[in-house]
């Protein structure tokens, strides 16, 4: 029987110049809005700091943030177990920014599955969410990203961008039911093939699998270390 899972994703508020490199070069971002979808609700629940008019707020004050931490918490004790794509790595590192609550961020970020670092701990590179979407047959929008979502925000086109953070939501959710129930996760690569990575024993949570043993990375010529993941905390 599958658990029952919580996603979360968040989209950052700062507009960065084309060609930015490596997001956490220009942290702090800030955060505009984020989302979580249960497993077993039919729509996501979106989150968004709000002017005193009531209108959305330019990015979420720490104090919604932290309230955010505090949804995420309330959830684990009602029985839910926090999925994400790549949340190790990014998610929770600007959730712990932008809230303050670090210790807390780590408590969560280590117990909660993360499909990218479960996937990079066995094969030694991650792969990008749209990539396992499409390979169960559903996708992203063409016309709205990551790097665009910011200055959308701030042009006001909100319900786009929160349309957006539910949806990656909802194709993470896609992705871990199906490979989960495949028992591997599939994924489109660079040269448009299929390909897979078994997963026996179903997701593992960030502290089960870091203990899996170190995949060969030595045709690679920059491996990444596991440590880029957790070195945040």
């Amino acid at each position: 029987m599958s658990r029952k899972y919580v996603a979360f994703d968040i989209e950052t508020a700062k507009i960065l110049p084309e060609n930015f490199g490596d997001l956490h070069d220009h942290r702090p971002l800030g955060i505009t809005c984020m989302a979580t979808w249960c497993s077993d609700e039919p729509s996501a629940r979106t989150f968004y700091s709000k002017n005193q008019d009531g209108s959305p707020a330019p990015q979420m004050t720490r104090e919604d943030v932290a309230a955010f931490v505090e949804h995420l918490k309330t959830k684990l004790q009602e029985g839910y177990t926090i999925i994400t794509h790549n949340g190790l790595g990014f998610d929770f590192v600007i959730v712990a920014e932008e809230s303050g609550k670090v210790d807390d961020c780590r408590d969560l970020a280590m117990t909660h599955v993360d499909m990218m670092f479960h996937f990079f701990c066995g094969k030694g590179f991650g792969i990008g969410l749209n990539a396992a979407a499409k390979a169960i047959g559903v996708s992203k929008p063409a016309d709205v990203d990551g790097s665009v979502a910011p200055k959308l925000w701030k042009e006001g086109d909100y319900q786009t961008v929160l349309d957006y953070v539910a949806q990656d939501c909802r194709l993470t959710l896609d992705v871990a039911l199906a490979s989960e129930k495949a028992k591997k996760i599939s994924w489109i690569t660079k040269k448009g093939t299929t390909s897979h990575f078994e997963l026996p024993g179903g997701w593992l949570t960030v502290e089960e699998a870091y203990l899996l043993p170190e995949p060969d990375t030595s045709w690679m010529d920059k491996p990444w270390p596991r440590s880029k993941f957790t070195e945040w905390w």
